[in-house]
C-alpha cells in the first residue's frame, strides 16, 4: 500500500503539529501493509532528522504553491492507495487528489485550527473526507459543532509519547548557574510566545506569583520558549516585582528541552486554547508533576485530572491551589503514562487505518 501524507511541516519542523507528523509517519511505516508513505511539506524543512526507510520526504516540494501541488500530483500520477491530510488548510488540494484517485481520504485536526468555522468552503469539502483523525475529544466536539459531520467519521488519535527519549535525572549544573537558581522551588512553562497565542496562561500565572510567593518565598518561575509577546511579559513581571523571581529562557533547542523540564518541580500551563498539550507528556516523562486547564485539550493529556492537576484558567485561587498541591508532590514518572506510549500510538494508527479501509489485517489489497 503506497500513502501520501500532505504536510504543512514534519520532518525538519518545530512545534506540536510537525512532531504529530512524524508521529504519524512513523507509524504507518511500522504497517506491514503499508510499503511507502510519501510526505509533501508546504513548509522549506530545515536540517532533517533521520526517518524509517519507508519514507520518502519531498523536501524539493515545499517554498510555494505551485511546486507543492505539482509535487503531490506527480506522486498521484504512480498510485496511491491512501491520502492523508495534514491541515485543513490542505483540504482543497486533498479533495482534489481524492476525486481523481478514488482513494480513501483522512483529515487530521488538531485544535485551533478548527475550532472557529474556516474559510466558506470548507463545509463542502469536508463532505468528500472519510474520516477526520482528531488529536482529542475538545477538538472533534468543537470542530462538529460547525461542522455537522456524522460521528462515525471521527477517530481519535492522541499524541505519543517516546517515553526513552526522556526520564528521570539529575539538574544540569550548568543550568542551574545560567538561571541563579538557589535551591528554592521551580515552577515551569514551555511554550511559544507569539502575541497571537496568549492562551498558554503564563499571565495569569505571573498574576498569581506575588500570592505563591508567600507560602513558598524561594519560589522561581521559568517561562521557556520565544516570541513577540515576550516583551510584554517581561514588562509585566517587572511591574509586579518579580525581576529576581521569573526567568525567560529564550527558545529551547530539542537537545536541551528534556533538561529544562528536569530544573522544575511543577511544570504548569493553565491555557485556554490547546488542542492536546504534549508539553504536559514531555514533562511528565521527565518525572514532573503537572498543572493543566479543565477547559481545553490538557484535560486529555492529564487524562482527567489522574496524571496532574486540573485547575480553572479563570480562577486565581484554583491555579494557586493547583500548583501548591502539585509542589508537594514528589518526582516521579506515573505508570498511567503508558496509556500515550508509542506502542499504544502506533496500533491506534494500524487500527484507523484498517478501519478507513475497511479491511482487516492480513487482507489489505496491495
Amino acid at each position: 500500500m503506497r500513502v501520501l501524507l500532505l504536510t504543512t511541516d514534519a520532518y525538519g519542523g518545530h512545534g506540536g503539529i510537525a512532531l504529530y507528523n512524524r508521529d504519524i509517519a512513523e507509524a504507518l511505516a511500522e504497517m506491514t501493509e503499508v510499503d511507502e508513505i510519501v510526505v509533501v511539506p508546504r513548509n522549506r524543512p530545515l536540517p532533517l532528522e533521520p526517518m524509517p526507510g519507508k519514507v520518502r520526504f519531498l523536501s524539493g516540494a515545499a517554498g510555494s504553491k505551485a511546486r507543492y501541488i505539482s509535487a503531490a500530483f506527480r506522486e498521484a500520477a504512480r498510485g496511491v492507495d491512501l491520502v492523508i491530510c495534514g491541515h485543513i488548510n490542505l483540504l482543497p488540494l486533498a479533495v482534489l487528489l481524492n476525486a481523481w484517485l478514488r482513494a480513501p481520504l483522512a483529515l487530521m485536526v488538531y485544535g485551533i485550527d478548527v475550532w472557529q468555522t474556516p474559510y466558506g468552503l470548507a463545509r463542502q469539502w469536508l463532505k468528500k473526507v472519510d474520516a477526520v483523525w482528531s488529536i482529542s475529544a475538545i477538538t472533534r466536539d468543537r470542530m462538529n459543532a460547525w461542522a455537522g459531520l456524522s460521528p462515525e467519521k471521527y477517530v481519535l488519535l492522541p499524541n505519543a509519547i517516546h517515553l526513552e527519549r526522556y526520564g528521570v535525572a539529575e539538574k544540569r549544573p550548568d543550568l542551574v548557574s545560567r538561571y541563579g537558581l538557589d535551591g528554592g522551588k521551580l515552577i515551569m512553562t514551555l511554550a511559544r510566545l507569539p502575541s497571537a497565542e496568549r492562551y498558554k496562561g503564563v499571565d495569569e500565572v505571573l498574576e498569581i506569583m506575588p500570592g505563591l510567593l508567600k507560602a513558598e518565598p524561594r519560589l522561581k518561575y521559568i517561562v521557556a520558549g520565544d516570541g513577540n509577546d515576550r516583551t510584554r511579559l517581561e514588562a509585566k513581571a517587572q511591574a509586579l516585582g518579580l525581576a529576581d523571581r521569573v526567568v525567560f529562557t529564550g527558545m529551547i533547542s530539542e537537545a536541551d528541552k528534556a533538561d529544562h523540564f528536569r530544573l522544575a518541580d511543577v511544570f504548569v500551563m493553565p491555557g485556554r486554547g490547546e488542542g492536546f498539550g504534549f508539553v504536559f507528556l514531555e514533562a511528565l516523562a521527565c518525572g514532573v508533576p503537572a498543572v493543566g486547564s479543565k477547559v481545553d485539550g490538557s484535560r486529555e493529556a492529564l487524562r482527567d485530572g489522574m496524571l496532574g492537576e486540573l485547575v480553572d484558567p479563570a480562577d486565581p485561587a484554583s491555579i494557586r491551589q493547583g500548583i501548591l498541591a502539585a509542589l508537594s508532590k514528589p518526582k516521579g514518572i506515573p505508570e498511567e503514562l503508558s496509556y500515550f506510549a508509542w506502542p499504544a500510538f502506533s496500533s491506534r494508527v494500524s487500527t484507523a487505518v484498517l478501519g478507513l479501509l475497511g479491511q482487516q489485517t492480513g487482507k489489505i489489497r496491495l
